[in-house]
């Protein structure tokens, strides 16, 4: 089992002006302890159970960028960019040149936006959530299209519609940006990620739990014609046994999870700085981890 770390605070000792310099050390504490991949949060304001909106929160993808730059070997992207955040022809522009800077390295996690506060608080329209479905599922297409080199024609949805799908320069990654669904619903997002997506993510709730969801995905994947196998796993744990650093416990957790095949866990302390704990904790759970296998 792989391991992948998540950025969700941007709280610091040293307030805004050590922000930077703390990134920059997570990214490099997160490659040398051989962590697979590194998100952050894409939303306008910070979480309730994090601090509330009046806590610091940094827009997604510029802070990706900042990371790319610190950074060489790490998987980048967003756990997960809510589909209204964004146009998705602009989305996709987006990705791509963070792929392109990066060398190949971006992910679009997306899933259908549930916060209305921001969407409120900042004037970003807040559509009910049939409707986000319906666009989240357009949105997939339209990124799937940009990122054909076969096709730049124009898009007619429902809710969208392009012109051009041009998208140059094009992804560096091959065959392009790899494509993650958040969310674990299972009519709706379970079916979404058996059509179009390379990578889930599931909240680590229980391994029952996360077995029936995988179950239901694999039904999917069967009525969509697709190689269950193909689906990358991944899981998010928030346990207080990872922020506190007590790996035997962490270890405990997470051992119901190996047996199901999740084939990356993902950290999400509720740290503001995380790179002194990337390398009291995560290092050794990374070793540790993967001898579950």
């Amino acid at each position: 089992m792989r391991v992948g770390v998540h950025i969700n605070q941007f709280g610091t000792s040293g307030g805004a002006p050590a922000l930077g310099a703390e990134l920059a050390a997570a990214g490099r504490a997160a490659e040398a302890a051989g962590v697979s991949r590194l998100s952050v949060m894409d939303h306008y304001f910070q979480m309730e159970f994090n601090g509330g909106a009046e806590a610091p929160m940094l827009e997604a993808y510029t802070t990706l960028a900042f990371l790319a730059a610190h950074t060489s070997t790490l998987k980048l992207g967003a756990l997960v960019t809510g589909v209204t955040y964004r146009h998705p022809g602009l989305l996709a522009k987006i990705v791509t040149t963070l792929d392109v800077l990066s060398g190949g390295r971006a992910s679009l996690g997306i899933g259908a936006a549930w916060y209305d506060r921001e969407h409120e608080g900042l004037d970003v329209p807040f559509p009910p959530v049939a409707e986000r479905f319906e666009r989240l599922e357009e949105t997939l297409r339209i990124c799937l299209q940009m990122w054909d080199p076969e096709d730049d024609g124009p898009f007619e949805g429902r809710h969208y519609r392009l012109a051009e799908t041009l998208c140059v320069p094009a992804p560096v990654a091959s065959p392009r940006p790899e494509i993650l669904i958040g969310g674990t619903g299972e009519r709706k997002t379970l079916r979404l990620v058996a059509r179009y997506a390379d990578a889930c993510n599931l909240f680590a709730t229980t391994p029952e739990e996360v077995r029936h969801k995988l179950d239901v995905l694999r039904g999917h994947c069967e009525t969509e014609g697709r190689d269950y196998d193909t689906v990358l796993k991944t899981i998010t744990y928030s346990g207080e046994a990872a922020t506190a650093g007590d790996l035997d416990a962490f270890l405990l957790d997470l051992g119901g999870y190996a047996k199901l095949g999740i084939d990356t866990v993902i950290l999400a302390p509720r740290l503001g700085e995380t790179s002194g704990w990337m390398e009291r904790f995560v290092a050794p759970a990374v070793t540790r981890l993967a001898e579950l296998d």
